[in-house]
């Protein structure tokens, strides 16, 4: 049998890659396809098929949504590392996803919504967490292969982003909304079918549990999951926690998630030393990583908005006509930019090999150009029916810096993760994301177009000083990490 380093059957990566890649895209194309139509069904009035919820709040729910999400990989990572295994967690979270859909296809207004919105995060932090463990496995310790990997897979998800937008965009266009859930339905089925094929073909290890969690303390842990249950049942009855602070909860729950996983990871008696400074090394990273998403998951909110009320979408097509860009295309420009250019910044890796920029240098350049991004919508400020190439120019800038952090991100918490808690290191780097991502949430209530200078150039300029930040603090990083680099 071939080693882990002589294994180069996908691309000259592990062949058992490819069927973590398959898997990944359906359930991505479910997930975007789902949330670039879920916004606009929110805020749009009900003779337009949607709910009529106030479009400030409802793009607050977005991102307090996609927050929840990441936030939830938390508990993705405990169940993983400590009960079932990644395999299985990953297997069970993908079930939980299709029945969101479903939800959101079937069941009308609010109540389908709720739940769809609810089973869909939960189900999705599971996942996330647990496939990325899986691929981080595929590697030996210093296989410089890894960060090529993790490009590739990340390819794979961006081609479910591509296709999902573009075809539940256009159901929710042309028919209705609930057939553009259904279509996220049909596609996260598919990729449940073929994940229950491929985990056939996975290796017996990925069934490990890294630190199972003593039985006799299951009945402490039940009584925690019902008491913090009922916390939320009582702070949503009396309104402590409504549609118009959920966002800002979100990002408050994560932080103080963020605070309580490091000092988990940092006192634990079986993380090493070398670990604990590994550890350590990652939280300037985690602060840049926030700051980022902050600004990349406006797509989802701002972008979204600005696409509705701000671009020229217009087309005159030689077949049928004038007719009109559906709103949600313009979040498939990430995904095309990704499938284009991961290949590139995959083989530039991989031929730059020990060469290549530091992982720290990669997170300050990354998180510089999304501010330089967020810097392109100036010019347009003032500008009537914005042309929608130059939101696909911003996306572009935008996608450069997402292929020098987030892949990068998810192969260096593996690298850096303690022995004792692998998956609870990734679900922390998805912590990150789901700061910024509530974070978007709750910024979009400050969005006009009145104010677009301001917003736009604020919010850029601040990014830019936190990636140059971190360039200057790339030294002391490198030499936390211990050589995991």
């Amino acid at each position: 049998m071939a080693t882990v380093e002589e294994d180069r059957r996908f691309f000259g990566q592990p062949g058992m890659l490819a069927n973590l890649f398959s898997v990944e895209l359906w359930e991505r194309f479910s997930f975007y396809g789902m949330q670039a139509i879920v916004l606009l069904y929110m805020y749009f009035q009900a003779t337009d098929g949607g709910l009529g919820i106030d479009q400030g709040v409802a793009a607050g729910i977005v991102g307090a949504y996609g927050g929840s999400v990441y936030l939830m990989s938390i508990l993705g990572g405990w169940v993983a590392d400590r009960l079932l295994g990644a395999e299985r967690t990953m297997f069970l979270s993908a079930i939980l996803i299709m029945l969101g859909h479903i939800a959101l296809a079937v069941v009308p207004a609010v109540p389908g919504l709720t739940a769809g919105l609810i089973l869909v995060a939960v189900g999705s932090g599971g996942l996330k967490a647990t496939i990325t463990t899986l691929v981080g496995g595929l590697y030996g310790a210093h296989d410089t292969r890894r960060d090529a990997g993790f490009s590739i897979f990340y390819m794979g998800i961006n081609i479910g982003g591509l296709i999902g937008p573009l075809l539940t965009g256009l159901a929710q266009q042309e028919v209705g909304f609930h057939l553009g859930f259904g279509l996220a339905a049909i596609g996260m089925a598919i990729g449940l079918a073929q994940y229950a094929w491929a985990r056939r073909s996975l290796p017996h290890h990925v069934h490990h549990v890294p630190n199972p969690l003593p039985r006799s303390t299951y009945p402490r842990w039940a009584v925690i999951a019902v008491g913090s249950i009922s916390i939320i049942v009582l702070a949503v009855l009396t309104g402590a926690l409504n549609a118009g602070n959920l966002s800002d909860v979100i990002v408050a729950a994560s932080v103080v998630g963020a605070v309580v996983l490091f000092a988990i990871l940092l006192t634990s008696k079986e993380v090493t030393p070398d670990e604990h400074s590994r550890v350590l090394s990652f939280i300037p990273m985690f602060i840049g990583s926030a700051a980022f998403w902050a600004l990349f998951q406006q797509q989802f909110t701002v972008i979204t908005i600005y696409s509705d009320t701000r671009l020229d979408r217009a087309v005159d097509l030689p077949a049928i006509g004038d007719w009109t860009i559906p709103i949600s295309w313009v979040q498939s420009f990430n995904p095309f930019f990704i499938i284009v250019l991961a290949p590139v910044f995959a083989a530039l890796w991989t031929r730059l090999g020990r060469r290549q920029p530091t992982t720290p240098t990669k997170f300050g350049l990354g998180i510089a150009t999304m501010g330089s991004a967020f810097l392109l919508f100036l010019p347009m400020a003032d500008v009537e029916g914005v042309p929608v190439l130059w939101v696909a120019l911003i996306m572009l800038v935008a996608t450069c810096g997402e292929l020098m952090l987030s892949p990068v991100g998810l192969s260096l918490t593996t690298k850096l993760a303690p022995a004792a808690y692998p998956v609870m290191m990734v679900a922390l780097f998805y912590l990150s994301i789901a700061v910024g991502t509530a974070l978007s949430g709750s910024l979009a209530g400050f969005y006009s177009q009145a104010n677009e200078v301001a917003y736009f150039g604020t919010l850029g300029a601040v990014t830019i000083a936190i990636g140059v930040v971190m360039l200057l603090l790339k030294k002391p990083i490198e030499r936390l990490m211990k050589g995991a680099d």
